[in-house]
């Protein structure tokens, strides 16, 4: 049977002594960033009992649009989304909080499924942010871009930083460079589980995504720019930071079209 684990935070699912997806990422072995080092990620955060919560990351590619993960937005819930921001616990004076107008996720999305790919969504904010040092729009790749085997990545987010361990309050970055796709469904690695539409990052069991982290961006150095190739989507189940189970990633390039058709330019 296949196991993975989404990466929602606080959105926790079974875990087996199998090896499966999950798709609850945070960052594990990373450090804690440079203010407005990666102005474009944003915590997507939801309303229960009259707090928000951060539950999951993603990156600001219009000004009133959210490139996310599905699996973060599949259940009925208030969100907001705070650009700006880096410790989740301080009003630091760069956040700008807007509520989430709409919802698009893929048609070909499959809750029950996460490794049948298509793990990604747009969502439309209810006003536009301001651009400015803290805040920018997401540099996405060429369509049908590939990534070369061990390109320079790094992953960010709130997640956890350790397997089974607690949410970061401060945003945090890994350096996870790319694994192949030759490499990556390799049987030795995740096999079969893992689609040609999504981007592997990581595997040396240090350094991961992990629960929290999910929807949040993987930026890749190609041709001296970092752009957003991944979209954080699920770990193994028996570990966030497993040796040879690469974080993993919805491949951004495989989507552009896609993109380019639910949030126009104007």
């Amino acid at each position: 049977m296949l196991h993975f684990l989404v990466l929602t935070s606080l959105v926790l699912y079974g875990h087996s002594t199998q090896d499966f997806p999950e798709t609850n990422a945070r960052v594990v072995g990373g450090t804690e960033v440079q203010r407005n080092s990666w102005p474009s990620q944003i915590s997507l955060q939801y309303l229960s009992l009259g707090s928000w919560h951060h539950t999951c990351g993603g990156t600001l590619i219009r000004q009133k649009w959210v490139l996310t993960a599905a699996h973060c937005v599949d259940r009925s819930r208030t969100f907001r989304v705070v650009v700006g921001e880096h410790n989740l616990k301080q009003k630091e004076g760069s956040e700008q909080s807007v509520s989430v107008q709409k919802i698009v996720t893929h048609s070909k999305w499959n809750t029950k499924n996460a490794a049948a790919g298509y793990d990604i969504a747009l969502l439309r904010l209810a006003q536009a942010v301001t651009l400015n040092s803290y805040v920018q729009l997401g540099v996405l790749p060429q369509e049908g871009d590939i990534l070369a085997n061990d390109t320079p990545c790094y992953i960010t987010g709130w997640g956890l930083t350790k397997s089974n361990g607690q949410v970061s309050q401060t945003l945090q970055q890994a350096y996870l460079p790319s694994v192949s796709y030759a490499i990556c469904s390799g049987s030795s690695y995740w096999g079969s589980t893992v689609k040609n539409t999504m981007v592997c990052a990581g595997g040396d069991g240090v350094r991961s995504g992990c629960q929290g982290d999910s929807g949040g961006p993987l930026h890749c150095l190609v041709n001296g720019q970092y752009a957003v190739h991944g979209v954080t989507s699920f770990v193994s189940t028996l570990g966030c930071n497993v040796a040879k189970k690469p974080t993993v990633f919805t491949r951004v390039s495989a989507y552009i079209s896609w993109i380019n058709n639910v949030s126009p330019l104007k």
